[in-house]
């Protein structure tokens, strides 16, 4: 079987999702183009060479509906030869685009593919899909439905995971995402967007709170404990599920739980014949991809069972990684994850992580494979973990090693 690997990683700067966001102007097919165009002018690539672009998006409705990979590719330098897909898996949805292009080179069916996705959570709102698994009764009372955020609290309650906790964990990635950005660590991955008249708007990640500290946080009320305890009363559902809990301990707020962004990210991989048509040099190889469903109503541990079935799978251990990115949808995802294998948190996001910078669905899983790569080679480590949760209850992960 072909190995797949990784020649390149780009992302845009992550804007804020909301009207005075600087990326608010820009809609999801340009953003999208953006991040291609940067993979085909950094590679000088003849585009006629991808066998297909396959594109994370977690809204499908208004301009980000239809088969916004496809539009993507029309609205930018791509040969018009390149098809595209866009695949919906929530969170991990940019890391699923990676995955299934990547096993598509191993399984011979083409040497090169664009892989990624975007989210403009500032002009499709989160949810604004209407999603039969949090609107039609008939399957969310049977799946016994809450929202993430209270997802995210039942973790803390039956982990034993404090806000003060929680609240450490924020404050370590705002830090370490200021530190990262200072040192330069994304300079390799991140370009500059543009307006229509070709006037830079963004080049960094302006969701950042880096004077953020612990007694700031311990201001904010939790963002969960109302629609918990009150109408429309989802603690009382959380309960049905998890009789052995007594209350659910609410300790998630917009400190602790990763921030609505826009963004897209897009990671060139190929076979190594491609690369040696092509004069280009690999940077990682991916070594497995793995993917799994979990409890729907506590939603969010995916991270663990599915890190337990990659290493299963590929013969490995967890003291086998060098480093983790696991996304901070909320502190007790990373927590619980840390928990599980024993992991030093010295090893996990070392550069912060949604937390600080945001969390653009669609794109994340992409944004976090190519932090990773760019990590281990600026710390001269080996092997690396990506490893996301995911809504109604799945994980996603991918194992890469350096070149």
């Amino acid at each position: 079987m072909p190995d797949a690997f990784i020649y390149d990683a780009v992302r845009s700067p992550r804007g804020k999702g909301r009207k005075d966001g600087s990326l608010h102007e820009v809609t999801a097919a340009r953003l999208s183009a953006e991040v291609l165009n940067a993979v085909k002018t950094r590679n000088s690539l003849d585009t006629r060479a991808i066998e297909d672009v396959i594109w994370g998006n977690v809204t499908q409705v208004a301009e980000q509906g239809g088969c916004l990979a496809r539009t993507a590719v029309l609205a930018r330098d791509f040969d018009e030869s390149v098809p595209g897909v866009s695949i919906n898996r929530f969170c991990a949805s940019g890391l699923e685009a990676v995955n299934m292009a990547a096993n598509q080179v191993k399984g011979g069916a083409g040497e090169a593919y664009v892989a990624g996705g975007v989210e403009m959570m500032g002009r499709v709102p989160m949810g604004s899909d209407g999603a039969a698994i949090a609107v039609d009764p008939s399957i969310a009372m049977g799946s016994y439905f809450v929202p993430q955020g209270i997802s995210a609290d039942i973790i803390a309650t039956e982990y034993g995971f404090t806000r003060d906790a929680a609240d450490e964990l924020a404050v370590r990635s705002q830090k370490r995402a200021k530190a990262a950005w200072d040192d330069g660590r994304f300079d390799k991955s991140v370009i500059e967007i543009k307006d229509i008249n070709g006037l830079p708007i963004l080049d960094h990640d302006e969701y950042m709170r880096p004077e953020t500290d612990m007694q700031s946080l311990g201001g904010l009320k939790p963002s969960f404990k109302d629609i918990g305890e009150t109408m429309p009363g989802f603690d009382k559902i959380a309960l049905m599920k998890y009789p052995h809990l007594e209350r659910i301990n609410h300790i998630h707020h917009a400190g602790n739980s990763s921030g609505i962004v826009d963004g897209a990210a897009a990671v060139l991989i190929g076979s190594k014949a491609f690369g040696d048509m092509h004069g280009l040099t690999p940077r990682a190889r991916i070594r497995s991809t793995a993917k799994i469903g979990t409890d729907p109503t506590i939603m969010l541990t995916g991270p663990v069972p599915v890190t337990e079935k990659i290493l299963r799978e590929s013969g490995m251990e967890i003291g086998d990684i060098d480093l983790f990115e696991v996304n901070e949808a909320f502190a007790a995802v990373v927590m619980r994850f840390m928990q599980a294998f024993d992991v030093d948190p010295e090893v996990v996001n070392v550069n912060g992580g949604a937390i600080a910078m945001g969390h653009p669905l669609g794109a994340t899983g992409a944004m976090i494979l190519g932090t990773l790569v760019d990590e281990l080679e600026r710390s001269d480590k080996e092997t690396g973990l990506a490893t996301l949760c995911i809504g109604s209850g799945m994980g996603a992960a991918t194992i890469i090693e350096r070149v």
